[in-house]
């Protein structure tokens, strides 16, 4: 095991880590951790008792967090004519149409949201391989197919985020920054963990919402008390 940096075993002596805490002593924990020279992300984990690899316990959906994530988000529009120009002037970073599909055959990936209008999506299946592994193919569920497409980018521009269980019934999603005021990191917080609440597919039986875990690009995991959110 390598040697645990100055930093690490201050970390290790300043935090209970066994324990769960309350949304507001977790929030004020990452935020006194946090001493990268850089606005480090703030992060929420949500350990799910959902089995993914069944199509009914599949969790995925969006969520509009009322402060944003703090982070300049790339979208990208698929769309033509009319539509495009909507796009354009809602905000959309990068627009088109085949053209683009070819570049992203290519290996050009320099965006961070996709968002297409339906009479695209024959064009987007094309790239689909590898636009879906990265959590990057647009879908109706998700509102980013729609032939409102302006306000699609409004959306994801105004502090819009994606989510999706992975393999191992864990939802990854950033709430903010380590710069936010508590308040915005709790109310954001808030907001995501009641919409994957919601989502609570009907199958599935026992504890749904089995663990929280909230940390910052270069922190550890601070154990979050689901309790918080009865």
């Amino acid at each position: 095991m390598g040697k645990k940096s100055k930093r690490m075993r201050a970390w290790a002596e300043s935090v209970d880590r066994s324990q769960a805490m309350p949304l507001k002593d977790a929030v004020e924990t990452v935020k006194k951790i946090s001493g990268a020279k850089f606005d480090e992300s703030v992060d929420i984990a949500l350990r799910l008792g959902v089995d993914p690899r069944k199509a009914d316990q599949m969790v995925r959906g969006t969520c509009a967090l009322p402060h944003g994530t703090g982070k300049m988000v790339r979208v990208l529009a698929l769309a033509k004519g009319a539509k495009a120009t909507e796009a354009e002037e809602a905000g959309a970073d990068i627009v088109g149409g085949e053209e683009i599909v070819e570049k992203i055959k290519g290996g050009w990936l320099e965006f961070d949201r996709v968002v297409a209008t339906p009479d695209m999506m024959g064009q987007v299946g094309k790239v689909g391989k590898i636009l879906g592994p990265r959590g990057l193919m647009p879908n109706p569920k998700s509102g980013t197919v729609s032939m409102d497409i302006g306000a699609a980018v409004k959306s994801i521009k105004a502090g819009q985020v994606a989510f999706r269980v992975d393999k191992a019934g864990i939802v990854h999603v950033p709430v903010g920054r380590a710069s936010f005021e508590p308040e915005k990191l709790e109310e954001n917080i808030t907001v995501l963990v009641e919409t994957v609440k919601r989502m609570r597919p009907s199958t599935i039986k026992g504890v749904y919402l089995r663990g929280i875990t909230l940390n910052t690009t270069m922190g550890p995991g601070i154990r979050l008390d689901p309790q918080s959110f009865i």
